[in-house]
């Protein structure tokens, strides 16, 4: 009633049969039938289902196959014709080069399965997985991986939206793909640095995947994320006196004022005065005591001299139960309870900023350094900047700046009764 297809392995003796039947307990309403293969090696079998319907009524069972008189007869029938040859093929095929043929040999020679594509997730998943490693190692900061996560999830939501799938193949990672990332990220509420920031972190996927051979080359190298420089807010020497004299009775809060003005007199990041030690302190060339810290960011040094404010506010911590059970020079909250906190701190000291832990460092090279004629390249070295040209986005000229060094060169050039002075020219 079947119809067989019959081949002898003389050889092994094996025998292979391919039946094509009727599944028609999933039949549909419109009385078409899906119609099944069946493939037996050795008492072993496998089906799968041919992706053709036909009615029963056209269905020859004696000869497995099509009557003439059905609709779709010549598809069906090519289709049965060639789907035996290719399965007698990859058997022929197997039995070359194998003692025993077995029907999952036969199963993966039909079906190959599919190879995993090195694309843009799988990379990226590398990229992080290597970066948490140096984190965990204390080389690299915590703050850029949750950075380098976010752009994992931007990219995810991408794909989703764009591509209706969870990965692209790394040759698509184009400049149009990039461009159309980068739009998609605005079109999130996403400020323009953050998502050029995105797209430059999908650079560095890419290249570290041509570094491991995923890909020949990378076609993002072109693509430029040029950063706007945005105004850095930071105080002046007036609002760091009001929080510095402020007497502040919540004892949480007190605690981050004190941090908060430690930052600004020694330029240090939330995330490296979060682990300072004692063990960070040390006699300088001048006898003086002295402050250093590799940056968990880049993992540059950051040596500091340390001013009589910064010294005053460690002495006062020095027997706090916190820092004494932690071995932490100072009481420093989560980023985010500091900043909450920070918010309160700015309405009791009537200060019209939003404070946040990274306005401390730009207020240390600002106007505790730079607006006090303090050089540009001391300045960058205290920072832990490993190019000038970083610090330089500090160096904004300020109205205090322009004033103290005008004041100078009339003191230079003119006498107090406004004449110009004689020159000797």
């Amino acid at each position: 009633m079947v119809k067989y297809l019959i081949i002898n392995n003389m050889r092994l003796n094996e025998n292979l049969s391919v039946l094509f039947w009727l599944y028609k307990s999933k039949g549909s309403k419109n009385g078409l039938v899906p119609l099944y293969v069946r493939i037996t090696v050795g008492g072993l079998r496998f089906g799968f289902s041919t992706g053709k319907k036909i009615n029963p009524v056209y269905w020859d069972e004696e000869h497995g196959i099509p009557k003439k008189e059905c609709p779709d007869y010549k598809v069906i029938s090519t289709y049965l014709k060639r789907t035996e040859i290719e399965i007698e093929r990859q058997y022929n095929i197997l039995t070359s080069v194998q003692d025993v043929v077995t029907v999952e040999m036969l199963k993966d020679a039909l079906f190959p399965k599919p190879t995993e594509e090195k694309g843009l997730t799988a990379a990226i998943k590398i990229f992080i997985g290597d970066f948490e490693e140096l984190v965990n190692a204390g080389k690299k900061s915590p703050g850029t991986l949750r950075r380098y996560r976010r752009t994992e999830r931007n990219v995810a939501a991408f794909l989703r939206s764009k591509y209706k799938q969870k990965d692209v193949n790394l040759e698509k990672v184009d400049f149009y793909f990039a461009e159309q990332f980068y739009r998609f990220l605005l079109t999130r509420s996403m400020n323009d640095n953050t998502a050029k920031q995105h797209v430059k972190t999908i650079k560095q996927v890419v290249k570290k995947a041509v570094n491991l051979g995923w890909s020949p080359s990378s076609r993002l190298a072109e693509y430029k994320c040029a950063y706007k420089h945005p105004q850095r807010e930071f105080l002046s020497m007036e609002e760091i006196y009001a929080l510095y004299n402020k007497r502040i009775a919540v004892e949480r809060l007190s605690e981050v004022r004190d941090v908060f003005i430690f930052c600004c007199f020694t330029g240090y990041a939330y995330e490296t005065v979060y682990k300072l030690q004692k063990a960070n302190l040390f006699k300088g060339v001048d006898g003086k005591l002295w402050i250093r810290k590799n940056r968990a960011k880049t993992g540059t040094e950051e040596t500091v001299p340390l001013l009589p404010v910064p010294l005053a506010i460690i002495e006062k911590y020095k027997d706090h139960p916190y820092c004494v059970v932690n071995d932490r020079l100072l009481p420093v909250n989560s980023n985010q309870r500091f900043n909450a906190y920070l918010k309160e701190i700015a309405e009791i000291c009537g200060i019209n900023k939003r404070l946040t832990t990274h306005m401390a460092r730009h207020t240390f090279a600002t106007t505790v350094t730079l607006e006090q004629d303090v050089p540009i390249e001391t300045v960058s070295n205290m920072l832990g900047h490993k190019d000038i040209r970083t610090t330089q986005i500090y160096a904004k000229i300020t109205k205090r700046k322009v004033s103290n060094n005008m004041k100078e060169l009339q003191e230079k050039l003119f006498l107090k009764n406004g004449s110009l002075k004689d020159q000797n020219f």
